[in-house]
């Protein structure tokens, strides 16, 4: 098995364990006995349960910028990323709504994955070919967050098999974003979807 592998394995493992145990629980060293993985492979790999959250975001970040369109406007790849995302958590639901319904009581954790989270906006932007960088990009990184975050409360919730409410949520918050940003620059070149401000919370 590969460290890639080994990876991927253990972050699913920590996600299943979250689920049926609940976050709290969770550790690189629980997550490798739930899955029967080597515990000092594991402690190499993962100094901390935070590195598990990380390497989670790193890869749903990979499958959400992996087969990008190349045509269509910078909305248009925004909305196909930001699906290509929701579609990686979707065979880890369980986990990642056990994730989300603790952070309210572990402010740390909330805070980590808010910083977490602004860096994987700034990935999907490029990916779009948006600049993420300066003041500029740091206001569209969050603006994309706050998109993300609102389409994050609907797939939480949305039981359809083709995620037809949280596409739903996306392109309403993608369109409101664009409106938000043209009225606040109408001379903006810049895809209003990217800019709007919004929340730094996960």
């Amino acid at each position: 098995m590969t460290d890639k592998e080994f990876e991927a394995a253990l972050v699913d493992a920590a996600f299943a364990l979250g689920a049926g145990a609940g976050w709290l629980r969770v550790s690189p060293a629980a997550a490798a006995r739930h899955a029967g993985l080597n515990l000092v492979r594991a402690r190499g790999l993962f100094p901390c349960t935070g590195t598990i959250l990380r390497k989670f975001g790193r890869q749903a970040d990979a499958a959400a910028l992996s087969h990008m369109q190349a045509d269509g406007s910078v909305r248009d790849k925004l909305f196909d990323i930001l699906l290509r995302r929701f579609d990686y958590l979707q065979p880890r639901r369980a986990g990642v709504v056990a994730l989300m319904r603790v952070l309210p009581f572990c402010p740390p954790l909330a805070l980590a994955l808010a910083e977490m989270n602004l860096a994987s906006m700034g990935w999907l932007l490029e990916g779009a070919g948006v600049d993420a960088t300066g003041i500029g990009g740091a206001l569209r990184k969050r603006g994309l967050l706050a998109v993300w975050l609102y389409g994050l409360r609907a797939w939480a919730q949305d039981e359809s098999p083709d995620l037809t409410a949280t596409m739903a949520a996306v392109d309403k918050a993608l369109a409101k974003a664009e409106d938000m940003a043209q009225r606040r620059s109408p001379s903006s070149s810049q895809p209003a979807a990217t800019e709007a401000p919004g929340p730094a919370i996960p």
